[in-house]
């Protein structure tokens, strides 16, 4: 089953966002809707990433809640920042070490970075050791390595037992 129908939910949401896009709910469009729905998932299987098993999920919890005020707190300061003096600004690329060799976890990580104003995530070394991060105002380029390791980092291993 698993082989032919990959990830039910995603099929049900690729099936329904058919339908929306396609604005028309006649039985042509459904069918085709289902074809695509069934169609993209099975096509795409090889390249998902396997998830490890999420061991801690109060951890998780806890986690996406800090995340989010990391998140408006760091709107505020970039705000603050383009707003009082652009001028001031003091750009720099900084490569943090990783400490996993997860895929996942590492993605998670990356995309953690990019959400969060004032840092993106702007490449991965081939051996997947060290991810390279531009912060928009990088005063201590240990600090912000430090930051990123304690506050995201070390939970996502300990989340995800990696």
């Amino acid at each position: 089953m698993k082989r032919w129908l990959p990830s039910p939910m995603l099929s049900l949401m690729l099936w329904g966002l058919w339908l929306l896009l396609a604005n028309d709910f006649s039985p042509g469009q459904m069918v085709l809707g289902v074809f695509f729905a069934w169609l993209i998932p099975v096509i795409t299987e090889p390249f998902w990433l396997r998830r490890p098993r999420i061991v801690k999920p109060g951890k998780l919890v806890m986690f996406v809640l800090m995340v989010h005020r990391d998140i408006l707190v760091a709107n505020m300061a970039v705000a603050k920042l383009i707003l009082s003096s652009p001028s001031q600004l003091r750009p720099a690329f900084v490569e943090v070490p990783l400490d996993t060799d997860n895929e996942f976890v590492i993605t998670v990580l990356a995309s953690v970075v990019s959400l969060t104003p004032g840092t993106v995530s702007a490449d991965i070394s081939a051996d997947r050791r060290t991810l390279l991060v531009h912060g928009l105002d990088v005063e201590d380029s240990a600090a912000l390595v430090a930051s990123i390791k304690q506050r995201y980092e070390a939970p996502l291993k300990e989340i995800f037992g990696c």
